[in-house]
């Protein structure tokens, strides 16, 4: 895992390996970082979403997994991006009740302000922004 952290505390940014462990460890820096940017509020949101893109990003990508988080308190919004190297999109879909999986997206969609990809030099980017409190 490489992390970034700038002097500003407004953005920290990680790439861990294709890994299982990614997941949790990713999920504990969200929360962990936004704890200390006094963002307690949406830290458990942010890390349930974060662990559903690394864990789409694990189950489609073989190669290094991004995690970037930027505040942008002027404008009220937590940015959110999971990065891999798959140049293709996510695809929202309904699950079945009994499907296992195939919900990821459909909470992403449900629990955010607004989401969407875009293509990267290598692969895309899935991106969420969530509200942040006054």
């Amino acid at each position: 895992m490489i992390g970034v952290s700038d002097n500003e505390g407004d953005c920290a940014e990680w790439v861990f390996p294709a890994a299982p462990d990614a997941v949790r460890t990713a999920r504990s820096l969200v929360r962990r970082t936004l704890r200390e940017w006094r963002l307690d509020s949406v830290g458990d949101i942010a890390a349930l979403l974060v662990s559903e893109l690394v864990t789409n990003a694990l189950r489609h990508a073989t190669g290094p997994i991004g995690v970037r988080l930027v505040c942008g308190p002027a404008a009220g919004v937590l940015l959110v991006e999971v990065s891999d190297p798959l140049p293709d999109p996510p695809r929202e879909r309904v699950a079945r009740p009994d499907d296992e999986d195939g919900r990821g997206l459909q909470l992403v969609a449900s629990a955010t302000r607004r989401w969407g990809t875009r293509p990267g030099e290598a692969g895309k980017t899935v991106w969420f922004e969530l509200a942040l409190p006054h």
